[in-house]
């Protein structure tokens, strides 16, 4: 338990001087304490429960985690912690921004098929965060993920550092 110590007169004016000015905060504004949402499940194995009709309908009112993960069975937890971490060099990348959804599929399959033929290991997919999208919802990052997920070449995928694009780029992991 911990006893408080008295404020000395000088403390007091110290602490009101270096303060200054303040005011209270209505009662009507929102809590400076946000509520912290709980963490969605993401599937561990390649299979998705969801029927494809299903899983191309977008969500409509429903927020997405902008953190981006998938792990194949099989994986070990250091290489992903690594691919996680961005302590994977990067071998190759490719931009997917401000193309249409046929368009940026057709370029992601022949980029990973090229990959897959050099022998690379992991690469990095731009799919951008969707700010430019109408409404705003980032429709090709989830059609990304969704044709990653589809990818049996694909071991596992991950938002990037911040420092490589954040939310708006993957790691991918490939199966060698």
């Amino acid at each position: 338990m911990s006893r408080k110590r008295p404020v000395s007169k000088e403390d007091a004016e110290l602490f009101r001087s270096a303060v200054g000015t303040v005011r209270a905060i209505d009662d009507e504004r929102a809590s400076p304490h946000r509520r912290s949402r709980k963490a969605q499940p993401t599937p561990a194995s390649g299979e998705d429960s969801l029927p494809d009709e299903a899983r191309s309908q977008p969500d409509a009112g429903v927020e997405r985690d902008p953190a981006q993960l998938f792990v194949r069975t099989g994986l070990q937890h250091k290489h992903l912690r690594r691919l996680r971490r961005g302590q994977i060099p990067i071998e190759a990348e490719t931009d997917l921004h401000g193309m249409r959804a046929r368009e940026a599929r057709r370029l992601l399959e022949a980029f990973l098929c090229e990959c897959r033929d050099q022998g690379l290991r992991c690469v990095r997919v731009i799919h951008g965060k969707g700010r430019g999208s109408r409404g705003g919802q980032a429709v090709l990052k989830w059609e990304v993920d969704r044709w990653l997920r589809a990818d049996d070449g694909v071991l596992a995928f991950c938002s990037a550092q911040p420092r490589h694009g954040g939310s708006g780029a993957l790691y991918v992991l490939l199966r060698r």
